[in-house]
């Protein structure tokens, strides 16, 4: 059996959606179902039901996958080892939010690496629901999430349910982050109507099913007319803080080189009564069930600590 095959179910057992699949593999959807019809006449059972709600494995089917799996993470591993023969290639994937003080704790990991022999990495900056899936079904190292506490049952309970392992590493609230030009970077205070119409920059991809995202919101912005620019990728929200009049984004507390390289301020947002009005949040730290950590995983976890230690000690207002 072509072990194409394998790769085409297991991406349309993730996505539970030939269509979506199909988008995912850069293909046409009609060749995809033609090529898992023929998979599952080959094998002599049905992988999946066709239901309403996508594409569900069946008792035989989630058998296979499982083995599917196995078979193609052995498949790169057999492919990394002939690609580059006898060296000593080191591994390392990882998947995290797009949190600056983590950023610099993975710089840090890598800048201290012994680059001798051969290295393949990949870190991948995403939402909490992607990095879950990168540590289950892409066999990355490890995974960061980030949640607000206020949700943190969904998250433990839905990271319990797929079987992964956690350890909390920090608990911080949001600062507001903005040019070091706008007139609000040196206010005494800043209250949460200081913003109101300012344009927030957003994550592009925050994605938390069965949760009402869009009611959540920081400042109670809905009683205001919204402004807001989604954003993917971190270097662009800074480059649009520090270049946009009245931007501001809330962040997890930036290391200082951050504000010094894009002329950008942090400060607390007090609601009305004076209390600091962001919410809490949490990273914390995934991997699989029995996984045994790697010297790479400790070394990186070490100076993710180092990083934490550096921001938590400060005080901000």
């Amino acid at each position: 059996m072509n072990t194409l095959f394998f790769e085409y179910a297991l991406e349309v057992n993730r996505t539970h959606s030939i269509t979506k699949a199909a988008e995912n593999l850069y293909m046409q959807q009609p060749n995809l179902s033609k090529s898992i019809k023929e998979m599952e006449e080959s094998l002599g059972y049905d992988v999946f039901n066709r239901t309403t709600k996508g594409m569900i494995p069946t008792p035989k089917g989630e058998i296979f996958l499982s083995y599917a799996k196995d078979l193609v993470d052995k498949m790169k591993e057999l492919e990394s080892l002939s690609l580059y023969g006898e060296e000593d290639i080191k591994q390392f994937k990882i998947s995290i939010p797009r949190g600056s003080y983590i950023a610099q704790g993975y710089v840090s990991f890598v800048a201290n690496l012994d680059l001798s022999n051969g290295i393949d990495f990949s870190v991948c900056e995403t939402n909490s629901m992607e990095t879950i899936d990168n540590v289950i079904e892409r066999n990355f190292n490890l995974g960061i999430i980030r949640y607000q506490l206020s949700y943190e049952r969904y998250f433990m309970d839905y990271i319990k349910g797929k079987k992964l392992n956690y350890d909390s590493i920090w608990e911080f609230k949001y600062l507001v982050v903005m040019s070091d030009r706008d007139p609000l970077a040196y206010k005494d205070t800043i209250y949460r109507d200081d913003l109101k119409n300012y344009i927030k920059i957003c994550h592009g991809d925050l994605e938390v099913p069965y949760i009402d995202i869009k009611g959540n919101n920081l400042l109670g912005e809905k009683q205001y007319l919204e402004k807001k620019i989604n954003v993917f990728e971190r270097g662009s929200q800074f480059d649009l803080l520090s270049n946009v009049p009245n931007t501001y984004m809330w962040v997890s507390p930036l290391p200082e080189k951050y504000l010094e390289k894009y002329s950008l301020v942090q400060r607390v947002c007090h609601s009305p009564d004076g209390r600091n009005g962001s919410e809490t949040y949490r990273d914390v730290l995934i991997y699989r069930d029995k996984y045994q950590f790697t010297e790479l995983d400790i070394n990186f976890q070490k100076k993710l600590y180092e990083s934490k230690v550096e921001i938590s000690s400060k005080e901000y207002n």
